[in-house]
C-alpha cells in the first residue's frame, strides 16, 4: 500500500487523514504541523462537529500523534521524505510552495494539484448527460454552506457552454447543485435517470439516489457528488433542471486519497522489478500534491 505523509493538519488536513484511514486505500505514515499544539491536534481529529467523531483511537504519545495505532511526527524537524519513507505528501498548508525544501524533508515536486471541488462537484454528472445527449447549454446554481469564496475556472470544453453562480448560506455542511441545461438530443427525464443510473452502476459508483433524501443525509458523503433523481424536473425533451448533492470538503478529501492511490499505481505499472530500497525512496523524497482549500 502506498505511504503518504500529511503536511499542515488544518481543517482539510484531517479530512485527508480521515478520508484515509476510512478508505484503507492509502497508509498514512507521518502528520507534520508544527503550528498546532499536539494536544489540540488530538482534540480536533477525534471531535470534529460536521463529519461527527472519529471511528477509531486517537492519542498523544512521546511526543506524536498516534491514529489507530499508527504515529505521526508533529515537529517540523521530522522530516516527512526521511524517517517516514512517505512516498506521496499532501500539501495542504501553501507554506510549502513557497518556502520549498525548508524543514519538511526532500520532495521531489509537485506531481498533481487538484481542483477546487466547487470546480468539480458537477463534472460527473454534466459529463454523464453530455456524452449521451449533448449539452448546448446551460446554468449551474450551487448552494454553499458556510465557506470561503472562489471563482470558478471552466476548462476549454465548457468555455462559453456552462455558467455557474453560488449562494452562500448559514449552514455548516452539505453543498446542493442545480444544472439546468438544453439538451442537444430530446430526451425524457426518464431517459436522463436510466444513464445516469448505469454510470452510477460503472465508473460513477453510488452517484444516483431515488431515495427521498434531505441535505444532512450527505454528511460526511464520500462521492463527488449524488444525482437526486427525485428532486429534478423537466420542461420539455429539451430543457432540464437536474439536482445534485455532495459534502464539499469530505467528498474533495476521499479525491485526494483517490489521486494517490491512483497515481502510485500507475507508477508501480510503469516501474518494472522490485520495489525501491528505504534508502533510495528517502533520497528520492516524497511526491507532492498541492490541495487547494475547498470553497
Amino acid at each position: 500500500m502506498v505511504k503518504v505523509g500529511a503536511n499542515g493538519f488544518g481543517h482539510i488536513g484531517r479530512l485527508v487523514t480521515r478520508a484515509a484511514f476510512t478508505s484503507g486505500k492509502v497508509d498514512v505514515v507521518a502528520i507534520n504541523d508544527p503550528f498546532i499544539d499536539l494536544n489540540y491536534m488530538v482534540y480536533m481529529f477525534q471531535y470534529d462537529s460536521t463529519p461527527g467523531k472519529f471511528k477509531g483511537t486517537v492519542k498523544a504519545e512521546n511526543g506524536k500523534l498516534v491514529i489507530n495505532h499508527l504515529s505521526g511526527a508533529r515537529s517540523r524537524q521530522h522530516q516527512i521524505g526521511g524517517d517516514a519513507n512517505a512516498e506521496y505528501v499532501v500539501e495542504s498548508t501553501h507554506r510549502c510552495l513557497h518556502h520549498h525544501g525548508e524543514g519538511w524533508g526532500p520532495l521531489e515536486g509537485l506531481s498533481a494539484m487538484l481542483p477546487a471541488p466547487s470546480t468539480a462537484y458537477d463534472t460527473p454528472l454534466a459529463k454523464v448527460i453530455h456524452d449521451n445527449f449533448g449539452i448546448v447549454e446551460g446554468l449551474m446554481t450551487t448552494v454553499h454552506a458556510i465557506t470561503a469564496t472562489q471563482k470558478t475556472v471552466d476548462g476549454p470544453l465548457w468555455e462559453a457552454v456552462l455558467m455557474g453562480m453560488a449562494f452562500l448560506i448559514p449552514i455548516p455542511n452539505v453543498f446542493v447543485v442545480d444544472l439546468t441545461c438544453r439538451l442537444e438530443k430530446a430526451a425524457m427525464y426518464d431517459d436522463i435517470k436510466k444513464v445516469v443510473k448505469q454510470a452510477s452502476e460503472g465508473p460513477l459508483k453510488d452517484h444516483y439516489t431515488e431515495d427521498q433524501v434531505v441535505s444532512f443525509d450527505f454528511n460526511s458523503d464520500s462521492h463527488s457528488s449524488t444525482f437526486d433523481a427525485g428532486a429534478g424536473i423537466a420542461l420539455n425533451d429539451n430543457f432540464v433542471k437536474l439536482i445534485s448533492w455532495y459534502d464539499n470538503e469530505f467528498g474533495h478529501s476521499n479525491r485526494v486519497v483517490d489521486l494517490m492511490a491512483y497515481t502510485a499505481s500507475k507508477e508501480y505499472e510503469a516501474r518494472p522489478g522490485p520495489p525501491i530500497p528505504a534508502r533510495t525512496q528517502q533520497e528520492r523524497g516524497p511526491r507532492l500534491l498541492s490541495s487547494p482549500c475547498p470553497n
